[in-house]
């Protein structure tokens, strides 16, 4: 267990009085492995060295990951996102984002004459594959994740004729298929392990006959992430998962630590979307991150628990990371001037 440093200034008003409340324990369970994963790590680098290296600007289809203090810390260096690839004039850069996209995508940046940086990150590129492969062999693909999200669309993409979407175990009664015999299952890569499995085990219900993915879908860093919420949410009163909304991820987080008995469980951008409401009788604090998340937005919260008597902070550990993607082969290229070769018009 360490210690953080010792509040500049003591709470007062509302937080003071509801120091009587408070338990005479406090301290903070701190996840690990929390925050950037490797594939989103490898998409903010493969941003900033485009920056560096073509200069600005470049423009991103889509945000490059789920979280809004990244994405507004690149815009500041000069990149420039938009929601589709017609959006970025002829002759620039884009880049792709680590949730991927589909061929079709592929297809309008090479008419709109545009210099691409794939950032897709490679275990999505994984379920890619997998889903053109049994496509090839005809298979009906049954592609469990949530409707709208990025990741889901790439994929779908790959092999549309081919996939259905299931968006959880209440959507396995509406799923039809050409032959029982002959189905499998991919996934969005980003889910809860729990509710994907349940998903997985009502349509085999229907479907006994149903294959799996040569791997597990659900990437290693997702999967780390919750088994430390998990070990942590029984014995924390209030989890604090710091996330962006539009992160799969990290909703799922907030719902694991619920469901592994935490009597409370919040998503924030930022330590100033915690309501000191929250910490009335709470002793225990988990806090962990999604898998977009820099780490200084992580430590911004643990101040912030710190100058309320939450000084204590004890590290559950989950599972050790090393795993690290090299950059796209596109920063290797001057791609300003093969989208010049091209007819394009951009400038150095």
């Amino acid at each position: 267990m360490t210690s953080r440093p010792s509040p500049t200034a003591a709470p007062s008003g509302d937080a003071a009085r509801r120091s009587d409340l408070q338990p005479s324990t406090r301290k903070v369970l701190l996840a690990a492995p929390r925050g950037y994963c490797a594939g989103v790590d490898r998409a903010v680098i493969a941003v900033e060295k485009a920056l560096e290296q073509y200069g600005a600007p470049v423009y991103v289809r889509h945000e490059i990951v789920h979280n809004k203090y990244v994405v507004k810390t690149l815009e500041k260096k000069g990149a420039i996102f938009v929601d589709e690839t017609e959006e970025v004039p002829e002759g620039n850069i884009v880049i792709f984002s680590a949730h991927g996209v589909a061929p079709v995508v592929h297809e309008e940046a090479k008419r709109g004459k545009l210099a691409t940086i794939d950032a897709t990150c490679p275990l999505v590129t994984k379920v890619h594959k997998e889903a053109v492969r049994f496509a090839n062999e005809d298979y009906d693909i049954l592609l469990i994740g949530h409707e709208g999200h990025e990741e889901v669309i790439g994929t779908s993409g790959e092999a549309p004729d081919h996939i259905t979407l299931v968006d959880g175990p209440d959507d396995v009664a509406n799923v039809e298929v050409r032959d029982p015999d002959k189905v499998v299952w991919l996934s969005q890569t980003t889910l809860s392990v729990d509710e994907t499995m349940e998903t997985v085990d009502a349509l085999k219900g229907r479907f006994p006959n149903l294959l799996s993915p040569p791997s597990d879908d659900i990437c290693y860093a997702t999967q780390n992430r919750q088994t430390a919420v998990k070990q942590m949410g029984a014995e924390a009163d209030l989890v604090i998962v710091v996330g962006s909304k539009n992160s799969s991820n990290s909703v799922r987080l907030v719902e694991v630590a619920l469901g592994a008995g935490a009597r409370d469980a919040h998503l924030v951008d930022h330590a100033e979307e915690i309501d000191e409401s929250w910490l009335e009788g709470v002793g225990t604090v988990g806090v962990t991150s999604g898998a977009s998340v820099p780490e200084i937005l992580v430590h911004g919260v643990l101040d912030w628990l710190a100058q309320r008597g939450y000084e204590d902070v004890e590290t559950v550990t989950a599972a050790q990371e090393s795993i690290a993607f090299s950059l796209p082969k596109e920063l290797r290229r001057d791609l300003r001037a093969e989208a010049r070769a091209a007819g394009g018009t951009a400038e150095d």
